[in-house]
């Protein structure tokens, strides 16, 4: 008998259930005696046992759905290893949970934060198999991440939609994109709709670049200008604080996201109509886009191959369109960040797109 625990960790995102699906119809092409224990909730359900044995057909019709049939949750990395209220050990409780079950693997579906942790029960001695979900895709040791195609393409539908509003009143349109520690969407989504202006937290803004900027399109007839920024966008003056400062200084100022700080100093320096779009978790929502179910089908496949030849402690990937293997050891901890210098950025600059920095 073959058994497997699986779990989703983290944010949700589009194309979980499709690699789980992979995940399960590799397995059962290949042996009938596999049994799935579904983690509920993330790892509070391996920490706390909470499970649910499935079969097959529960992972059937499940292609084109979001979210996740198992549920999910954060807990965060740091606080693995600090005992809960009741003092019992994370790390310990869940290596009972693993045990106790007999589990010849854990399938692991998260970002970052997760696959530290997965790292972590690697370190420990457990079977861990991981699969690349983020829709930020900032995942090292992979080129995409599922869920990061179908996000872009509802954050550039938000911006071709803002297009028309824009031109109409002759405003100008933030589109707050998601992304606090990347820029990733924002970029894609950006070029693709369009936006003449993307600030990213990679290339810190100069907000009178931003205006003049603006005004640059004015003085050339163009009466709108569309910026896409993203959350963590930050300015060159506030990229030289430390944590503590800039923590302050966010506390003081009190502005319910970045969108709503460069919209106020846009109008400061300017006279013109700054309207706010925040297409928010919308990006995350709905069904898959195409490029995501095909993508999640071929890396829940390439695990479920991985676990029949006793392939542990990687996270399944992706590297020139060939589906290949990453060790966790090198995953857990690391960003894959916008290179400033980097060839999509110099070719974003060549067809006028400001990123605020010069």
């Amino acid at each position: 008998m073959l058994r497997i625990g699986m779990l989703t960790s983290g944010g949700d995102c589009q194309a979980l259930n499709a690699a789980m699906r992979g995940v399960v119809k590799g397995l059962f092409s290949k042996r009938n005696d596999v049994e799935i224990y579904g983690f509920k909730d993330g790892y509070k359900g391996l920490i706390y046992s909470e499970f649910k044995m499935l079969t097959s057909s529960d992972f059937s019709g499940i292609l084109t759905r979001g979210g996740t049939i198992l549920g999910t949750s954060r807990q965060p990395f740091k606080m693995m290893r600090v005992p809960d209220e009741n003092g019992l050990d994370k790390v310990e409780a869940m290596k009972h949970t693993y045990h106790k079950l007999n589990l010849d693997c854990l399938v692991i579906l998260g970002g970052n934060g997760t696959h530290k942790t997965a790292n972590l029960l690697r370190e420990e001695g457990l079977n861990v198999i991981t699969l690349p979900k983020t829709i930020d895709n900032d995942l090292w040791g992979t080129d995409m991440t599922f869920g990061f195609q179908s996000a872009v393409d509802i954050a550039t539908d938000t911006i071709d939609r803002i297009h028309t509003t824009a031109t109409s009143h002759s405003r100008v349109f933030i589109v707050e994109v998601m992304g606090h520690k990347v820029g990733w969407v924002t970029l894609h989504a950006g070029i693709a709709g369009g936006a003449d202006i993307i600030l990213l937290p990679e290339i810190p803004y100069d907000i009178k670049v931003v205006t003049d900027a603006i005004k640059r399109r004015a003085d050339a007839g163009k009466h709108f200008t569309i910026i896409a920024v993203a959350e963590g966008a930050i300015s060159k003056e506030d990229a030289k604080l430390s944590k503590k400062e800039l923590k302050a200084k966010k506390a003081k100022e009190n502005y319910p996201s970045v969108a709503y700080e460069i919209a106020e100093k846009i109008q400061k320096k300017m006279d013109q109509e700054v309207r706010i779009t925040v297409p928010g978790h919308t990006q995350r929502g709905g069904s898959p886009c195409p490029y995501d179910r095909v993508l999640a089908t071929r890396l829940g496949a390439a695990a479920a191959d991985m676990i029949m030849d006793g392939d542990f402690g990687y996270m399944v990937a992706i590297k020139r369109g060939e589906v290949t293997k990453t060790p966790l050891s090198e995953v857990a901890g690391k960003l894959k960040v916008v290179d400033p210098e980097s060839g999509i950025i110099k070719e974003a600059r060549l067809t006028g797109i400001s990123f605020g920095d010069q």
